[in-house]
């Protein structure tokens, strides 16, 4: 018994030596060697996610090609670091579902940082903040005059599926009946020809297509939630977090952030 009790003994102590010097020979390099920060720069070639429909964000002009806040903030991010980028344009719903799976190396596509989302992906610092504003129907909705009217039976809410506004029509307006739709164009629709009380979008969304439909809505330009747009990559990767956490820091510090603001926001939001 005594003689066993020591085999046993003599195996846990090999074990433990054992898996002591598989832990000692990983290495800081060696983790730097396996993060996306490497492999990028080794394939040269930076994979972004947008969904080119969300303009003045990114969206594509006459000739096809991709423009907008978020598209220079991308650019921007290949050249400081040293690589070509690549705009894979998707489907809202499937951004998150591509980054968990490594079809592409980052989003940036007006996505906002959440508690929730933050449980599969990973969030850099924001890089523009706004918030939840609502377009009313002149015809339905006319009455109106805070959002908080708008959680009562009779009234209806469209929102794009998968977005924050979703997120929070749910939750906030559970007297409402609430309607998706998976593009940002069919809800506006709905509010101007009088089927939907409200439309619930970023600020400056929001403010556009109520100057392109300044007789049949009316907006709330009070945002009532905070919207942090955040860079979104996949989870484990500190080196990866770390460099684009300084990108942001720099860009911030540099200028570039405050020109591109201007540049896409000055003459909507007047500063």
């Amino acid at each position: 018994m005594v003689r066993f009790i020591r085999i046993i003994s003599l195996a846990f102590v090999a074990l433990t030596m054992c898996c002591g010097t598989a832990v000692a020979t990983t290495t800081p390099f060696d983790v730097y060697e396996g993060s996306n920060l490497r492999k990028i720069v080794q394939r040269g070639t930076l994979v972004v996610g947008m969904e080119l429909k969300f303009w003045p964000f990114e969206y594509v002009d006459k000739e096809g090609k991709p423009v907008g806040f978020d598209v220079d903030i991308a650019k921007t991010l290949a050249d400081r670091l040293g690589v070509k980028l690549e705009i894979k344009d998707m489907e809202w719903t499937g951004l998150i579902p591509a980054l968990t799976a490594g079809k592409i190396d980052l989003i940036i596509s007006g996505i906002s940082g959440t508690l929730e989302r933050a449980k599969s992906i990973t969030f850099t610092s924001p890089y523009f903040t706004t918030g939840l504003c609502a377009l009313l129907s002149t015809k339905k909705a006319g009455d109106v005059k805070s959002v908080e009217a708008l959680n009562a039976p009779g009234r209806v809410l469209a929102v794009k599926t998968g977005t924050t506004a979703d997120l929070v029509a749910t939750k906030k307006f559970p007297k409402a009946t609430i309607n998706r739709y998976q593009d940002e164009t069919s809800c506006v629709q709905e509010v101007v020809a009088g089927r939907a009380d409200a439309f619930f979008y970023d600020q400056i969304s929001i403010a556009k297509h109520h100057k392109q439909n300044p007789e049949a809505t009316k907006a709330i330009l009070t945002p009532f939630t905070y919207e942090p747009f955040c860079i979104a990559l996949q989870k484990g990767d500190f080196d990866w977090w770390q460099w684009l956490e300084m990108y942001l820091a720099t860009i911030k510090a540099d200028g570039t952030l405050d020109a591109l603001h201007a540049k896409y926001f000055k003459d909507i939001l007047g500063k």
